[in-house]
């Protein structure tokens, strides 16, 4: 039997039971994302022993991080859908020209930030704030984390080919090194630790490229020495813009997605500032605290994303309803902790980063009304991605938009003009609740056209 026709039931995707196989597949990414979470925590601790406005700084820098992530995995989730849809029909060759063609791209996305690194980050940051200090601290920490963004990329691309092909247990290893390189190098380069010089905020963001680096340097060798389904060689290769469009078909309504939570924390970061610097630098350390509680459930949602795909493609009704109901319980159980950690110790997360009194006086309030949004969110997550997994990732960008520029930021600017700052923090758990109900409305309705008429 040819390689072109080989069965998909000789993948485990398709034959091992769902809770062990989903278990099995998440929980390696589920401890490198937790692990990465980690290190962007102590990232900002330790930024934070510089002084607020460096902390500030990485807060507003926070939205073009985001967007560069956004671009880079909006990217693999097509890379991700196609490879593991071609693997579950057994047409290796469109796999392999997935995986190639993926890593083309992520190049040019490297090479498009790295240029908006040098030529762009000081005037990003002047349009935010008029204090000279923070832009400083945000010029020197952006640029070096998007010139040197190949590794990110890369990073990404590598560990999702992995993934498509049920080998998320290398990506723990190369996540979990990185990070830790990451944690490691923080304090050293930041405060001029055994010898080295004292980089400062520099120092935050070299350890950070550094760790990105070694990731994907292993993730290399990983496909290379393990992943037997598709071969990474760029020997011959010429782009394919049928398998780039079919990518994008699925990849661009992710991007864009992602992308709206860069705009809409930008301007959430305008309306904040208003108030003054404090309040942004307590909306940036909520993003980093809440990545503890989200990162383990973007960790599931890579283990899910190709379990769908591949039993989509093998027309296993199923297979996939059970991984879509068993994954959705497992990210509420996930944001239920969440919402009582950040109700019964706002205060002491807070002084992680050295809070002031004002901080803390505007910090405690808004994490406990944030954290509301946590009772929806982890099922809203999940259900997105089932839709990506289906090749429906416009569905997922209707309720993001919806939920981020519809709902969140119309009102935190409205709540912000009539009632204050205390206000503007309910607007995340009502843009939350809407999104319940759109997420839902859209999943019956994917059922009924996808789900419900196979085999």
């Amino acid at each position: 039997m040819s390689e072109a026709t080989t069965k998909p039931e000789q993948n485990k995707m398709g034959t091992m039971p769902i809770k062990p196989l989903l278990l099995t597949m998440s929980l390696p990414m589920i401890l490198s994302m937790l692990v990465q979470a980690m290190y962007n925590i102590i990232d900002s601790i330790f930024v934070a022993k510089l002084e607020e406005r460096a902390l500030t700084a990485v807060s507003m820098a926070f939205p073009i991080q985001n967007l560069m992530i956004a671009v880079s995995a909006g990217t693999c989730v097509g890379v991700n859908a196609l490879l593991s849809r071609s693997l579950g029909a057994g047409n290796r060759e469109d796999a392999q020209k997935a995986a190639v063609n993926g890593i083309f791209l992520a190049i040019l996305g490297a090479i498009c930030f790295g240029l908006f690194g040098i030529f762009g980050s000081r005037l990003y940051f002047a349009s935010q704030t008029d204090d000279a200090t923070i832009i400083e601290y945000g010029v020197q920490y952006l640029s070096i984390c998007l010139i040197f963004s190949f590794g990110i990329f890369l990073e990404i691309v590598f560990e999702r080919i992995l993934q498509s092909t049920g080998r998320t247990i290398y990506n723990m290893y190369s996540q979990g090194i990185g990070a830790v390189t990451n944690i490691v190098l923080d304090p050293i380069l930041i405060f001029g630790l055994w010898g080295f010089p004292a980089l400062g905020i520099r120092g935050a963001a070299i350890a950070t490229v550094a760790g990105q680096i070694l990731a994907m340097t292993l993730s290399l060798i990983f496909n290379l020495w393990k992943n037997t389904d598709v071969s990474i060689s760029m020997k011959g290769f010429t782009p394919s813009l049928p398998i780039i469009r079919v990518i994008y078909e699925v990849g661009v309504p992710s991007i864009i997605m992602q992308s709206i939570g860069s705009v809409m924390t930008y301007f959430l970061n305008l309306i904040l500032a208003a108030f003054s610097t404090t309040a942004v630098t307590v909306l940036g350390v909520y993003f980093k605290l809440q990545s503890f509680i989200f990162m383990p459930i973007f960790g599931l949602n890579n283990g899910m994303i190709p379990i769908i795909a591949y039993n989509y493609g093998a027309r296993s009704k199923k297979r996939i309803m059970e991984t879509a109901t068993f994954s959705i319980f497992i990210a509420v159980s996930i944001m239920l902790v969440g919402f009582g950690l950040f109700q019964l110790m706002p205060d002491r997360m807070l002084l992680m980063f050295d809070a002031s009194e004002h901080m803390l006086e505007i910090g405690v309030p808004a994490l406990r009304t944030i954290s509301l949004s946590f009772l929806f969110a982890g099922y809203c997550i999940i259900v997105g991605s089932v839709f990506q997994a289906l090749g429906n990732g416009v569905y997922s960008l209707l309720t993001s938009v919806a939920r981020q520029l519809l709902c969140l930021l119309p009102l935190a600017y409205l709540f912000a003009k009539l009632f204050g700052l205390h206000a503007v923090w309910y607007a995340f758990p009502l843009a939350e609740i809407i999104s319940v109900a759109m997420t839902t409305a859209l999943f019956i309705r994917i059922y009924q056209k996808k789900i419900k008429h196979l085999e």
